[in-house]
């Protein structure tokens, strides 16, 4: 086993707490966040049952976490209202707050108005 992959096999989790494998080679019945809710799963209060690491040299050791699978529980589904606070959610950010029309997407934050308005202001600032 190469030294990287030495370094993030611990299955009995003597070294890190909780047993740790190396990237893309963890045990079936586990999976990420990521997996269960492809999967319409989510982990369902259930505590990180292992982890998986690799280290790379410009991040150093990145882990993603795993959940047991046979104890995830099903995503709720999303109710009427859910939907509608969703919706008035993403109106609001598509609004711009200086000409109060929707512009249809979603208004940068780093300027906090929408395009046309950021142009006014620089023909005025120049």
């Amino acid at each position: 086993m190469p030294t990287a992959y030495a370094k993030c096999f611990d299955p009995n989790g003597a070294r890190y707490g909780i047993p740790t494998y190396p990237w893309r080679m963890a045990p079936d019945g586990y999976a990420t966040r990521r997996q269960l809710r492809a999967r319409g799963l989510r982990p369902g209060g259930q505590p990180v049952a292992a982890q998986v690491m690799v280290f790379n040299r410009h991040h150093g050791a990145r882990v993603a976490f795993l959940y047991r699978l046979d104890l995830a529980k099903p995503v709720r589904p999303m109710t009427s209202r859910k939907w509608g606070a969703l919706a008035l959610a993403m109106l609001a950010r598509r609004t711009c707050p200086r000409c109060r029309l929707d512009v249809g997407y979603c208004i940068p934050r780093s300027h906090g108005i929408c395009g046309m308005c950021l142009a006014a202001e620089e023909q005025r600032a120049a």
